[in-house]
């Protein structure tokens, strides 16, 4: 029997952060995390509902993004946590409606390396403490910082670029959290500012 995956949303929009940012992008939710982000713990609460979901199997994932672009080039794997149900399969079906795949995920569980071959995109946001984090690589690293959290010192190094994302709450950002970051990045050069641009454009 054909495995299902569990899919809480599939939309096109556009990447609203990172080094990406502004590019064009199928979004492929996948329910289901292993992490629960509060304020209190993490600095920001999730605002993401990814519980809910349908099954679809591999080829109608593929399919339905197609539908919804026949020219972007992009899908984007997120969730919750979408390594929780990622595999070679939905990979390769992606592969072959000709998509390139990237994967936002708080690194918490390390990819089969057939999965990993696959990917070409790889965004980690890790929401724990840093020796839960499993990922051995990434392209881009991103921590999101509340007002007063410090810089990361992540034990993840194998990273092409270093992020610090300011927490929303919501749709809105604190201006002194931004000030807050902005003032991080520039103690701290290696590092690059990543705001969620796509909440301030009105778009998902």
């Amino acid at each position: 029997m054909a495995k299902n995956y569990r899919v809480n949303e599939i939309f096109y929009s556009l990447q609203g952060e990172g080094i990406r940012a502004g590019t064009p992008s199928i979004f492929v939710r996948l329910s289901g995390c292993n992490q629960t982000c509060k304020v209190e713990t993490h600095g920001f609460d999730c605002d993401t509902e990814f519980v809910s979901g349908v099954d679809y199997s591999a080829p109608e994932i593929a399919a339905y993004c197609r539908e919804l672009s026949e020219k972007c080039e992009w899908v984007i794997l997120t969730g919750g946590e979408p390594l929780l149900q990622l595999d070679k399969e939905l990979c390769n079906q992606l592969r072959l409606a000709k998509f390139k795949i990237a994967i936002e995920t708080n690194g918490s569980i390390n990819p089969d390396p057939e999965v990993l071959a696959l990917l070409d995109w790889i965004a980690c946001s890790p929401k724990v403490a840093e020796h839960a984090v499993r990922l051995e690589r990434c392209d881009e690293l991103k921590y999101v910082r509340g007002y007063g959290q410090g810089i990361p010192k992540p034990s993840l190094t194998n990273t092409t670029y270093k992020l610090i994302s300011p927490a929303f709450a919501g749709q809105v950002l604190d201006p002194k959290i931004l000030e807050w970051c902005i003032q991080l990045v520039k103690e701290n050069p290696e590092w690059r500012l990543s705001v969620q641009q796509h909440k301030f454009w009105g778009i998902r």
